[in-house]
């Protein structure tokens, strides 16, 4: 029997023989993985590749006369991914419910920490990264994102309807959901933070929430997200967003080579590397928040649309996993690590495309950033091990809760119990 074969039988775990007449137990049965996604996600890692070492390889030789400076520790912490991808596509995705509150409380720590000076590094005027001695710089609010998505996915689950409670439901939510969002603000993070924001919205909206009460929550947070960008830098990036060209050198300077970089494509694009050939568009952070004006001076409209299509492949996807997925913890934690990976994408194009003010964000696989590359494809091997067991009919909907144990705590539900009869 072929490999492929093998790989697409249903996984099936019996008791061993005893003494005693003891009929075979179907525990847990699993099929292959979901290979559109793996494939969507693995060529979007090797575009992400090729397209960061076009875009850096000159910079870097001139600075340090290596010109795999960047490029080199991308593969390295791609390849890191790759392998966290595969084991988390083999582990029940269930396990990670006895890990939710531990990650999370990782998250709330890591992120302090960005703001003791001894340990974080600033990038662009914001406290982002960590450093902790001769370990690579790390970007916590990555780990806040799937922390964020394990704990809300398990929490919601154990709430089942009282969701809809304002003191049972919306309050508690808003106890775990808001000490994240504010952290990543503090930084300064907008867009991150955004992400986080929005992806938590989704995924208690998904549970069922109270339209009411998130209406609410979207009137405050529109509040203080104008409040907060209607001084100092921030205002000026929303003037600048409005009308780039009044300041070409300055403010204005980053929108307005993203732009050129796309005109300059056309519909196929200059070509592999000829971004960076001399008296070319000088695109600031082209390797990281530009890459994808990169990939649209390079591939042109055709390469554009290929990446843009791999993320809506991913969109759709994962959206199917969703509901097809055994229980209602892998349902919500399939809808919040699209929910995460997508909206990311869609804010990093939109800021290259000039539909919102500038923010710095990578694009998720693509965009160079080793924290960022490892943990979203960590996540796809989340996602991956929930399609191994996804259902044709019902959604989260009607799944089990996997609710109702003693006092709630965290367990590892296993399917029911049933006799395999032999013919």
């Amino acid at each position: 029997m072929s490999v492929v074969t093998s790989l697409l039988k249903p996984t099936v775990r019996s008791r061993p023989a005893t003494g005693r007449s003891t009929p075979n137990v179907v525990r847990r049965e699993t099929h292959a993985p979901d290979y559109v996604v793996l494939v969507a996600v693995v060529a979007l890692t090797a575009i992400g590749v090729l397209v960061v070492y076009s875009s850096s390889a000159m910079q870097a030789y001139a600075g340090s006369s290596n010109s795999f400076a960047i490029v080199g520790p991308q593969v390295v912490w791609g390849a890191l991914g790759l392998i966290a991808m595969m084991v988390m596509t083999r582990v029940d995705y269930r396990r990670l419910r006895l890990l939710s509150i531990p990650l999370y409380g990782l998250a709330i720590v890591l992120l302090i920490l960005v703001f003791v000076p001894s340990f974080n590094r600033v990038v662009g005027g914001s406290a982002r990264f960590l450093q902790v001695g001769p370990l690579p710089a790390i970007h916590p609010a990555e780990v806040a994102k799937l922390a964020l998505v394990v704990y809300l996915a398990h929490w919601l689950t154990r709430r089942g309807t009282e969701v809809r409670s304002f003191w049972r439901g919306f309050l508690p939510f808003l106890l775990i959901y808001v000490p994240l969002v504010l952290l990543v603000i503090a930084e300064p993070d907008l867009g991150t933070a955004s992400v986080i924001a929005i992806t938590g919205v989704l995924m208690v909206f998904v549970a069922g929430a109270n339209l009411a009460h998130l209406g609410a929550l979207g009137g405050l947070g529109v509040t203080g997200v104008a409040a907060f960008m209607l001084h100092g830098y921030q205002l000026e990036r929303i003037r600048i967003w409005l009308n780039p060209w009044q300041d070409t050198t300055g403010a204005g300077y980053h929108a307005i080579q993203g732009l050129l970089a796309l005109g300059l494509g056309g519909i196929f694009g200059a070509g592999l590397g000829q971004s960076q050939i001399a008296g070319g568009i000088a695109l600031p952070n082209a390797s990281n928040d530009f890459i994808f004006a990169v990939i649209g001076e390079e591939f042109g409209l055709v390469g554009a649309t290929i990446v843009i299509a791999l993320f809506v492949i991913l969109a759709y996807q994962g959206v199917r996993i969703s509901l097809a997925a055994p229980d209602t913890f892998g349902a919500l934690l399939a809808a919040g690590i699209t929910a995460w990976l997508c909206v990311q994408a869609f804010i990093n194009i939109a800021v290259v495309v000039a539909l919102i003010p500038i923010t710095g964000i990578t694009l998720p696989f693509i965009s160079a950033g080793g924290s960022s590359l490892s943990i979203s494809l960590a996540a796809v091997g989340i996602l991956l091990s929930i399609s191994r067991e996804t259902v044709e009919r019902g959604t989260f909907n009607n799944a089990s809760d996997d609710r109702g144990r003693r006092n709630g705590r965290a367990h590892l539900p296993r399917a029911g119990r049933r006799p395999v009869t032999s013919r």
